[in-house]
């Protein structure tokens, strides 16, 4: 599978998120903890962690499209024009030998990694990670979502509990 098809998937479901989380303007700023990024900083960054990964493996240089105003409408803009962006990118493009070098700034360190591993031990895991933590900061503050809406393939029926099974 082509790392754009994930990238475009889960995009597509953190947009369904913030639809279904917009009338709720104090989730923009809401955190799991004092010292983590709020909602709206954890979308932009799975936007840009999409883009971060997507442009070296294509040998584009990085675009991010990072918006100032913290709104849901700007969120699912920034999601959206990061998923046309990714999906126009030539499948061609992503070709290439697996050992060719990508460079990124992780936090304060510069790396330096094969593709390969730019991609599955960097790239995706920091994309699921900010993904993840919208997630768990719209869900902790009480927006009905489940894991149908992370993954898209789970369902459960309204009400159903692990932790409080029906008699």
């Amino acid at each position: 599978m082509h790392a754009s098809t994930i990238f475009i998937r889960y995009l597509g479901q953190l947009a369904g998120i913030i639809e279904k989380v917009k009338g709720r303007p104090e989730i923009l700023g809401a955190r799991l903890h004092a010292g983590m990024l709020p909602f709206a900083s954890q979308v932009r960054a799975t936007c840009n962690f999409a883009l971060r990964g997507c442009c070296p493996l294509a040998g584009l240089p990085p675009v991010s499209f990072d918006g100032a105003e913290p709104s849901f409408a700007a969120l699912a803009r920034q999601v959206e024009e990061t998923m046309a962006y990714i999906a126009a990118i030539p499948p061609r493009r992503f070709e290439g030998p697996a050992d060719r070098q990508c460079r990124d700034r992780a936090g304060f360190a510069d790396i330096e990694l094969p593709a390969d591993e730019y991609l599955n031990l960097y790239i995706l895991p920091n994309f699921y990670f900010h993904f993840s933590m919208a997630y768990a900061i719209a869900r902790g503050q009480g927006a009905d979502i489940g894991k149908q809406d992370f993954d898209g393939y789970h369902l459960y029926a309204p009400g159903f509990s692990f932790e409080q099974p029906r008699p």
